[in-house]
């Protein structure tokens, strides 16, 4: 035995091959939420999120995208209000997420940060984010950045989420779509496309283990009662 005395046996648990690698699967197409960041009238980053879960259908997955026109501000509503509910709603629905914002000032909009800063770490004793997928994306007006997806990647890790690999960064976004605002063919929609193909398949793998994924025994030691009351946001 090592000698780890640190350790509480009661909550320490090898690694589950059975719970890693199940013999029955899902079978229902993969969900995928997309949220974009701008409530422009022509907005790119929802133009470019519209692309994304064209090619998410046509690689099988059932897709939902989230408007956040009319969602308030972090804490100046409660979350009874009709928007902040449909997007819980639409987290928990979800196995996976592609998030993609505009670069504002080095940084990702406050439109998307508002969106995930209404989603919790923990929802009626659930996370609704843990374990699960995301993409990350961002346009860009002038020169190509990769300041907003490094960001959302942090916010992507704060959330418990398995952030794949592969990211896409769109420069000079003005040109990459046509009229009717859809994006023309280019390296850049490839590159969006590889991301889909990679997060389907990163959802498809790991859905069905997503709990055992992410099963710590830190947490396993704390009580539900005390995590909520760590993490609460009226406690900061």
């Amino acid at each position: 035995m090592s000698d780890t005395p640190q350790i509480d046996d009661e909550h320490f648990r090898a690694t589950d091959r059975s719970r890693l690698f199940p013999t029955e699967q899902s079978t229902h197409p993969a969900r995928i939420l997309l949220l974009h960041g701008s409530l422009r009238e022509r907005s790119y980053s929802e133009l470019m999120t519209g692309e994304a879960a064209r090619v998410l259908e046509r690689l099988g997955a059932e897709t939902r995208r989230f408007d956040p026109r009319d969602l308030p501000l972090p804490d100046s509503e409660d979350a009874s209000h009709p928007k902040v509910a449909e997007l819980r709603e639409l987290v928990s629905w979800s196995e996976g997420m592609v998030w993609c914002s505009p670069e504002r000032h080095g940084a990702m909009a406050a439109v998307m940060k508002s969106q995930i800063d209404w989603i919790p770490l923990s929802l009626g004793g659930v996370r609704p984010t843990q374990g699960k997928t995301l993409a990350v994306m961002q346009v860009c007006g002038g020169s190509q950045s990769f300041n907003t997806v490094n960001q959302l990647r942090i916010l992507g890790r704060w959330m418990r989420l398995l952030t794949i690999p592969n990211q896409s960064s769109v420069p000079k976004a003005y040109n990459e779509f046509d009229e009717a605002g859809r994006m023309l063919p280019s390296p850049f929609y490839d590159r969006m496309v590889d991301v889909m193909e990679e997060l389907l398949r990163f959802t498809l793998l790991t859905r069905d283990i997503k709990d055992h994924l992410v099963d710590r025994y830190s947490e396993r030691k704390e009580s539900h009662a005390q995590l909520s009351a760590r993490v609460s946001q009226k406690n900061i």
